[in-house]
């Protein structure tokens, strides 16, 4: 395996690692020849550790449950004459949010134990400098596989496209690069609220709660969920700690915040969930996945009536996803955010500095909705 390769273009110019922003949106030539050599080097690692390149489908017919997502809706309407085996009839379908049922759905078919997938994903809503309505996702599964496993595989891959990145001034502390080394700084969720908030959430109720995050300086809302709180504090007060020096894998997230996750054995307060965070920014989600259909479905309505309470959209529930699980054993899985990766490997500030077209400037023109 290789390490220390800096991300090169097979164009002349810079190498990605060393690439600054320079321009207002549309971001430059530079970032786009830093975009495929990311991609070609991310694809090259993959396939070294076994890993196969998957494509599934954009338009999916059931969506995923989470809370505090919305997709994107498009219908499929079928041009007459309608064949007797094709589809009937005009149907609803929704722009995946994440492709992981789908590569789930593949996990539990021979010869796709590890995958990957490169994908465009879609997620209502979400404009702000680090989120872009569409954007895309590094996706991969292993099979037998588990979070840790999969922790170790990520910062391997990431060390190989870059040694190290430029210290994002944006969103973390300090000056400097970030190196990418492995192995990663590792902190569970207990450790970095004592460490950057002075309390542990995991003792106390949401009143409890709602008092020591007045403490640390977080203003809740009036009757804040427990969940919500954690949230917040999480947002407010630890996110732009982490990995100002080093990438820090954060672990062991509430088991109300993992609807996906395996829970740990030892202690099922917790989930065996991890994010990954540089410069004080998320980089990636993902965890030991869960492989019983029968849990599975629980937790699936249990967020489709937190949905209905929220006031949201609630789909059906993806059984072919469903029936898949029983059949693949102990897995890992984790999704990278490609353009935010991207833009800890430039230096860009704001996710538009990576886009082309970024939506802050093209959905201005967009006719506006009734």
């Amino acid at each position: 395996m290789r390490t220390g390769t800096r991300v090169h273009s097979h164009r002349t110019g810079p190498p990605a690692s060393e690439l600054r922003y320079v321009a207002a949106v549309p971001a430059t030539s530079d970032i786009a020849r830093a975009r495929s050599a990311l991609a070609r080097k991310l694809r090259e690692g993959l396939e070294q550790r076994g890993y196969l390149e998957v494509e599934t489908p954009i338009a999916v017919p059931s969506a995923g449950q989470e809370p505090h997502l919305r997709p994107f809706e498009t219908t499929f309407t079928p041009d007459p004459p309608i064949a007797p085996d094709s589809v009937d009839g005009a149907r609803r379908l929704h722009l995946h949010t994440s492709p992981e049922y789908a590569m789930k759905r593949l996990l539990a078919r021979p010869g796709f134990s590890r995958c990957y997938q490169v994908a465009r994903v879609f997620r209502d809503g979400e404009l702000s400098r680090t989120h872009n309505p569409e954007f895309t996702l590094l996706e991969l599964y292993a099979t037998p596989g588990s979070a840790d496993t999969i922790m170790a595989d990520l910062e391997q891959l990431l060390f190989a496209c870059a040694s190290g990145a430029p210290a994002r001034k944006g969103h973390g502390r300090g000056s400097g690069t970030i190196s990418l080394r492995p192995p990663f700084e590792r902190l569970t969720c207990r450790e970095a609220f004592s460490r950057y908030a002075g309390f542990d959430p995991f003792t106390l109720d949401a009143q409890a709660f709602a008092q020591a995050a007045r403490a640390c300086g977080v203003r809740p809302a009036t009757g804040a969920w427990w969940d919500d709180l954690f949230t917040q504090v999480l947002l407010e007060r630890i996110e732009p700690a982490l990995g100002i020096d080093r990438p820090t894998y954060l672990t062991e997230y509430p088991a109300s915040q993992a609807a996906l996750a395996r829970l740990k054995p030892s202690d099922p307060r917790v989930a065996e969930r991890f994010e990954l965070y540089a410069g004080g920014l998320e980089l990636a989600n993902g965890f030991s996945e869960l492989c019983d259909s029968r849990e599975q479905r629980e937790r699936l309505r249990e967020e489709q009536e937190l949905r209905r309470r929220l006031g949201r959209d609630v789909f059906p529930l993806d059984e072919k996803f469903l029936s898949a699980l029983d059949r693949i054993g102990e897995a890992g899985g984790v999704a990278v955010g490609f353009d935010r990766l991207l833009m800890l490997l430039t230096g860009a500030e704001t996710i538009a500095d990576v886009l082309l077209f970024p939506a802050v400037e093209e959905y201005p023109v967009a006719r506006r909705a009734r």
